[in-house]
């Protein structure tokens, strides 16, 4: 048994311990402060500890990654619940549009988090894990798809269209975050970096209404 492991942290918990730990250093430090002799430290178990949960650091980082699409899940969702329109061509463009602004405005204010958010992206398959999933239950991508799905309800867009807009939509928000964290536009002030993305995510939404045959 191993002693240095607190009796509170047992029937599996120490494993979530080790992820929001990670989390904290990932979001403190960037992703690469994210082991697992760093995340027994802060938790305040022996290294050996972690060895039952995870197989190495690898393991460690992808639930990370996993947890951080959770928080930005949790971001997009809030700023959906804050969409008023009644209408529906109206209420189905502004919750799209809600989607691209919660996640820009989450990735500026949590940079780390984003890049740790990467490493639980390996392949489209996890884009819809459920321990990336927010309060509704549902993962950054699938919050985009059902507002894309939203959309073709009314008949706004061709359900047929609705995975490419979901990759155009997500290709466009994520490469201006890129940009706006660790590329040309990092030194941009924040207030500019706001404007310039709440201009993108309405041009984007006027694209994909635009393969529809309608603005709105």
């Amino acid at each position: 048994m191993d002693q240095a492991t607190p009796a509170g942290y047992h029937h599996g918990n120490l494993r979530a311990a080790l992820i929001r730990a990670g989390y904290e250093l990932a979001v403190e430090h960037g992703p690469e402060s994210v082991t697992l002799r760093a995340a027994t430290r802060r938790v305040g178990v022996s290294p050996t500890a972690a060895y039952r949960h995870f197989a190495g650091i690898d393991e460690l980082r992808f639930a990370v990654g996993l947890l951080a699409l959770r928080e930005l899940a949790t971001a997009m969702e809030s700023h959906q619940q804050a969409v008023r329109e009644i209408d529906p061509a109206a209420r189905a463009r502004a919750l799209l549009e809600a989607v691209g602004t919660g996640y820009l405005a989450f990735s500026l204010d949590h940079p780390e988090a984003f890049r740790i958010g990467l490493l639980g992206l390996v392949g489209m398959e996890h884009a819809e894990l459920p321990e990336s999933a927010g309060e509704t239950g549902r993962t950054p991508f699938q919050l985009l798809t059902d507002a894309l799905r939203n959309l073709a309800t009314i008949g706004v867009l061709a359900p047929a269209d609705v995975e490419p807009a979901a990759i155009h939509c997500w290709s466009s928000v994520h490469g201006f975050a890129s940009l706006a964290i660790q590329g040309p536009l990092r030194g941009t002030p924040r207030e500019a970096q706001d404007l310039l993305a709440r201009r993108l995510v309405r041009d984007v939404v006027d694209g994909v209404l635009a393969i529809g045959g309608g603005r709105h």
